[in-house]
């Protein structure tokens, strides 16, 4: 008689050795649909036992490339193919007499056909073999796990695990609950393992909202852009016109612009309401010089005068070059670019 730590020992080794036998009787991985086993009284020969091996190998090989296609080990329906495979070469591997590892197997193919062709298997986990139907409260808590939101996190122990209820129900008829008993043990391992996971699975990740495009500024020297003291299109510098068209485009070139908004600033110096004005037809101009270089899309102009100075540390009232100088920073033309919202 077979302890549970044996039992689960040796199905835990399954795949290995499954996979060692396929190796090395050198196995083709060709895809065909559900193979006849040699009928167990005629495994005697080496060639029809490696014949059979050959169709494990090439179920093996179909679940390996569904993987390698994108299909997660742990998908509810891969594992299952698996675990069917696993199971039907364990028992003809023990010489099984009956007819399990032939109805395991043609499980396992009719999972791997229904994903290779992109079909929903379901979730049905037939009695094969006529197997007796085992632990009614095993199958409710296997239920009760697909509709729970972990359960992506549970599949692959829930698959395997209805599988090795069907595995105990065929051994039962075929040798007793002594038979039985250790792939139940291992049912309710699985069935205890699903269960952690799926309380323990974290919600899936939504997808992040990218963030809205941000607005773009571009700060340029009322200095550079006018002449002194000239507001007007006569009075843009050659340096002056050279940015603005590179800025025009840049624009021209952009489909993702739904708008500009032109501010123009001053210094401090001068009388407020000049100041104001100072600045408003410098915005003006702007519009107007990007509006005839083709930039076609909505350009708002105002003019903020000296209200929003960005200059720091620049003392006194009286209108020398230093005092100039260190102001320079407020006179400007400030454009700032609307992006197209999603």
């Amino acid at each position: 008689m077979h302890s549970y730590a044996t039992t689960a020992r040796r199905r835990s080794l399954r795949p290995l050795a499954l996979t060692a036998a396929l190796l090395l009787n050198g196995a083709s991985q060709a895809q065909t649909a559900a193979p006849a086993l040699t009928p167990p009284a005629q495994r005697i020969a080496g060639a029809a036992i490696h014949a059979d091996h050959r169709a494990y190998a090439a179920a093996q090989g179909r679940i390996r490339a569904l993987n390698d296609g994108g299909r997660r080990v742990a998908d509810y329906h891969l594992a299952k193919a698996q675990c069917w495979l696993d199971t039907s070469f364990h028992e003809y591997s023990r010489n099984d007499r009956g007819g399990y590892p032939q109805a395991a197997l043609a499980e396992s193919i009719a999972l791997i056909e229904a994903l290779e062709a992109g079909r929903d298997p379901g979730f049905e986990t037939p009695l094969v073999n006529g197997a007796e139907k085992l632990r009614a409260d095993l199958w409710a808590r296997y239920d009760a796990l697909r509709g729970q939101s972990g359960f992506r996190c549970a599949a692959q122990a829930t698959a395997c695990a209805e599988v090795e209820l069907v595995h105990a129900g065929n051994e039962i008829h075929d040798g007793g609950w002594r038979h039985a008993k250790p792939y139940i043990q291992i049912a309710e391992d699985l069935t205890a393992r699903a269960e952690a996971a799926a309380a323990a699975c974290p919600p899936p990740a939504s997808p992040e909202r990218p963030a809205p495009p941000a607005e773009s500024r571009y700060d340029l020297s009322a200095d550079a852009l006018f002449a002194f003291d000239r507001g007007d299109l006569a009075g843009l510098l050659p340096r002056g016109q050279g940015q603005l068209d590179a800025l025009a485009a840049e624009l021209r070139g952009r489909s993702d612009v739904a708008g500009l908004r032109i501010v123009g600033h001053s210094d401090r110096l001068g009388a407020e309401a000049y100041n104001q004005r100072l600045s408003q037809q410098r915005a003006q101009s702007v519009r107007a010089y990007l509006l005839a270089q083709g930039v076609r899309v909505p350009i708002e102009a105002e003019g903020r005068g000296e209200r929003e100075p960005v200059s720091r540390g620049c003392a006194g009232e009286r209108a020398d070059a230093a005092l100039k100088q260190c102001l320079q920073p407020d006179r400007r033309v400030q454009i700032d670019v609307r992006p197209v919202r999603p």
